[in-house]
């Protein structure tokens, strides 16, 4: 049971209609398709769709060989660069990468080559029944990872193919991170993020400690001292608050803490759902929960940001997404009071227009007020630091890594959310991870040449 939601009833929608609302909002392209899409590439030198991936991935090569039916090389060359190439090209917003600098948009068709789905055309095609890398020979290295999402499992990966050992210590039950747990339903289905785990760990080499968590089960200093290099790749465990009164009253929860009940549900019938609800927030994370506590049967979702639309970190087409199931987007409004009925639930919220003014967002004299029975923050994630050695230092409320993500702690690394590089984004985790993992072996050896 979610919570703070406990009083609410259970979603009003029958469970063949809810198996539809939350089936893969991107149908696969059949042989076919993928035959006729691979063929509108120009194959570019010096490709600007290549340029804009952050993971480097040689995108005219594999849809070469996706139009000249060779699924398997495809899917290597994507893997060689992105493990995680099929759940990238699933949440990875394509739109406004790779697919946005394609130059077919300069042309008459004014349509970008579909490069995210014959990514996935690739990567759910390949034959699996062996893992396409082998291990090099053992290094006699040990390597710690703390977080199995993207970035930790990039990692491995990574580290293992070059002859490493690799424990990854997870914090929860499954691997995956926020794949497995903070992305909407309809986008990652049919359990494929704990499959692509799975196929990840064929290359050998990974053990996978769960429920084992920095600061309770583990510590950093006990890492350092039993492996020869350390990679935290542990996310950002805290969500901001709203800085009002009555944030702990029944009805008020985080986006990311519903998005992981619902992702782990077996019985979405199952789930608290209002009748009327308020999302705050800006970014995919806020989509994900107005569209999808929409399909569960709200009747009424609002999603409000404090500045323009122009200014909201989520995509255009992730904005466009959320309008077409009817979420209403009220922008230019910071949330000022949490309201409460009589028996202390929550009951609706109230606001105050916001201006720009010389740059700078204010308040105007303007207000107005929403009816809700909940309301979701989705305003971001901040780090959770206090387990970490003081030597580690921060930069902006994130982990300070130089260009090969060391951090300021000797023989410890990082990447993904927990660094302030990027923009949070699945493909920029496992470049991370990635590069990370190079510069550990690097390092290693050089060290025992030494």
């Amino acid at each position: 049971m979610i919570e703070p939601l406990k009083h609410l009833a259970n979603t009003p929608v029958q469970p063949e209609t809810l198996e539809l609302k939350f089936s893969d909002i991107a149908p696969p392209l059949t042989e076919r398709q993928a035959a006729l899409e691979s063929a509108r590439c120009l194959y570019c030198y010096d490709a600007p769709c290549v340029n804009a991936c952050p993971s480097d991935i040689d995108i005219p090569e594999f849809i070469r060989q996706i139009a000249q039916d060779n699924v398997n090389g495809a899917a290597k060359t994507i893997w060689s660069e992105n493990i995680l190439g099929g759940s990238c090209a699933r949440v990875c917003p394509t739109e406004i990468l790779c697919e946005q600098s394609c130059v077919r948009n300069k042309s008459d068709e004014c349509a970008p080559v579909l490069i995210g789905q014959l990514q996935r055309y690739a990567t759910d095609n390949a034959d699996k029944s062996a893992h396409p890398f082998e291990r090099a020979e053992s290094t006699g290295k040990r390597i710690a990872i703390v977080g199995a999402g993207p970035a930790g499992l990039s990692c491995a990966h990574r580290l293992a193919m070059l002859g490493h050992a690799v424990v990854i210590h997870e914090a929860q039950a499954k691997s995956g991170g926020l794949n497995e747990y903070g992305i909407a339903s309809y986008k990652m289905t049919d359990d494929f993020a704990q499959k692509e785990v799975e196929f990840l760990l064929g290359i050998g080499g990974i053990e996978i400690i769960y429920n084992s968590a920095l600061g309770r089960e583990i510590s950093l200093s006990a890492l350092q001292s039993d492996f020869d290099a350390v990679f935290l790749a542990i996310g950002l465990g805290s969500t901001r608050t709203l800085a009002l009164g009555h944030e702990a009253a029944p009805g008020v929860m985080t986006a990311v803490d519903y998005i992981r009940e619902l992702r782990q549900s077996d019985d979405l019938t199952a789930l608290p759902v209002p009748e009327n609800a308020i999302v705050i927030g800006a970014g995919n994370t806020a989509i994900d929960m107005a569209v999808q506590i929409k399909r569960l049967g709200s009747e009424q979702v609002y999603l409000v940001y404090r500045r323009g639309e122009e200014a909201m970190s989520a995509t255009g087409h992730e904005q466009a997404l959320a309008r077409d199931e009817g979420v209403q987007i009220r922008t230019w409004a910071r949330p000022a009071e949490i309201e409460l009925d009589n028996e202390g639930k929550v009951a609706g919220m109230g606001f105050v227009r916001t201006a720009e003014d010389d740059g700078k967002l204010v308040d105007t004299d303007r207000s107005f007020n929403l009816k809700a029975e909940a309301i979701f923050k989705a305003i971001g994630q901040t780090l959770v630091s206090d387990e970490l050695d003081p030597a580690i230092e921060l930069s902006g409320g994130k982990l300070l890594v130089d260009e090969s993500l060391h951090t300021t702690l000797t023989g410890v690394y990082a990447g993904g959310d927990c660094t302030g590089i990027g923009q949070d984004l699945t493909v920029e985790a496992v470049q991370q991870g990635k590069k990370a993992a190079e510069s550990i072996h690097q390092d290693l050896m050089a060290a025992g040449d030494k």
